[in-house]
């Protein structure tokens, strides 16, 4: 990885520029270890003083015209265009996530920004028909939908700009103000985006990123009663505590999966295998819908393991700065650690490691598929968020949705099948947010509603459906005194 000259010291974002801290700490990176920035460490003042700014914001952006608004989300998309490179080397340098899924991600976030845009200027109600009712003759009414204030936006490592896109685009399209607390990895391209907001025209106060501990930052903005919702991205076990204390406040979770692909017996392994390996192994598999779990029919079971595992094998390893990487460093070592545990344990259990399972000379672990792991292993039953993916076979496509129901998790799963019985056996039956037929689970547009059931979350993503969490329905009736 090229070198740092010098670790940078970044501030707080709050109402339109930057705001020193009382404490600074240092950022590095997962995969060299080097130095790379001096973050600002926020208290419960500064996070205070984030939010009145948010409020103050509310007050601008919830009078501006939705042309004004389309307008700010249409240059921030303009801005990223002309600034992918720098925009995904940010990306990379903090995140570990090789250069060419970075500037992936940079382009799907022009395009999430794109669709907040077009989004904004499609906020409306509807006529209701009142006098469908007796009591309702001589009335007439409709729907609008107002914005609810300051919303509270806390943002998971694994996609640093396009999550937060997911948060910011929607809230800016309905005329909400936003305090965003990024993950304390990828504070980079938060600030980035903030800067660019800026330079597009928002006006200051309605976007403002504090960086610090989720103890410190995080907490005071779930309590805060000026906070009117809680968008949120990240694990269960955070997600849960979130709802328990968020009160009456409106709340959006995004959590955690195991995603699962049945693979029939129809199954051509030529045609879908290339698809399986992106869908297990980019970014390390450090995607909330990463393909995890995989139930192969008999009839194709050994021809599927050993064409997976060949090409996993041929997946570039190390710098994600360099363009041909494929895999990089996971986002911490205890995450490698934790990962390579689960393996252990799952060997230890009688499953078999196929390729992959150890670290190589620079810390990253290799892309890795187990077969025959018992559906108790923590690798198979939690999320694992690696490169990890197992492989069962299974006799049947009704055997296997069994196994991807039994789960605490329910956000996406994939079907390959020519059987149109079987596929609709699936899209009914499976326990997921979003049946995905003859794909890996791993797909998504960001315009789609995104979301799931079970411990995966509630709420929906997609900039329509988040807007319409972001927002209140309002009625308005007129007696016209007939």
């Amino acid at each position: 990885m090229t070198k740092v000259e010098a670790a940078v010291k970044k501030h707080l974002f709050i109402n339109g520029g930057d705001v020193e801290a009382a404490e600074y700490a240092p950022l590095y990176s997962p995969y060299s270890g080097e130095k790379i920035a001096e973050i600002a460490m926020a208290d419960e003042k500064l996070t205070q003083d984030a939010i009145k700014a948010a409020e103050a914001g509310f007050k601008v952006i919830s009078k501006m015209p939705a042309y004004k608004r389309s307008a700010i989300l249409e240059k921030v998309a303009k801005l990223l265009e002309e600034r992918l490179e720098e925009a995904a080397e940010v990306i990379s340098r903090e995140s570990a996530k090789p250069i060419v899924f970075a500037k992936g991600e940079v382009s799907r976030t022009i395009e999430t920004y794109k669709f907040a845009a077009e989004e904004a200027k499609r906020i409306h109600g509807e006529t209701i028909p009142f006098d469908a009712s007796p009591g309702g003759v001589g009335r007439m009414g409709y729907t609008t939908r107002k914005p609810i204030g300051v919303i509270g936006a806390i943002t998971p490592f694994n996609f640093p700009m396009n999550l937060v896109a997911h948060k910011v685009g929607p809230a800016v399209a309905s005329g909400n103000s936003i305090v965003l607390k990024p993950a304390s990895q990828t504070p980079l391209t938060a600030l980035y985006i903030a800067e660019l907001f800026k330079e597009a025209g928002l006006p200051d106060g309605v976007l403002n990123v504090v960086t610090g501990s989720g103890s410190v930052v995080g907490e005071e903005i779930i309590r805060d009663h000026r906070v009117a919702m809680i968008t949120f991205t990240g694990s269960p076990a955070v997600g849960i505590a979130i709802r328990n204390k968020a009160g009456l406040k409106k709340t959006t979770l995004e959590l955690g999966s195991n995603a699962a692909v049945i693979l029939d017996k129809d199954t051509n392994v030529d045609q879908v295998v290339d698809r399986h390996v992106m869908g297990a192994f980019s970014n390390q598999g450090q995607v909330c819908i990463s393909l995890q779990r995989v139930y192969a029919h008999e009839d194709v079971y050994e021809e599927f393991v050993e064409k997976f595992a060949a090409k996993a094998k041929e997946l570039k390893i190390g710098d994600p700065l360099d363009p041909e990487t494929f895999i990089s460093a996971l986002i911490s070592k205890k995450e490698t650690e934790r990962a390579l545990g689960w393996i252990e344990e799952a060997k230890q259990n009688g499953a078999v490691v196929v390729t992959g399972g150890k670290l190589t000379a620079d810390g990253v672990l290799e892309p890795t598929i187990i077969t025959n792991v018992d559906p108790q292993q923590k690798i198979s039953c939690q999320e694992v968020f690696a490169p990890v993916v197992i492989v069962n076979k299974i006799s049947s496509v009704e055997e296997a949705i069994e196994y991807v129901n039994d789960s605490r998790y329910g956000l996406q799963a994939g079907v390959y099948t020519k059987n149109v019985d079987k596929a609709l056996l699936a899209s009914e039956v499976l326990e997921v947010g979003a049946v995905m037929i003859n794909d890996i689970p791993t797909f998504r547009v960001d315009h789609m509603p995104y979301g799931g059931v079970k411990e995966s979350g509630t709420g929906r993503e997609g900039i329509k459906y988040a807007v319409e969490e972001m927002t209140e329905l309002k009625l308005v009736v007129w007696n016209r005194g007939e």
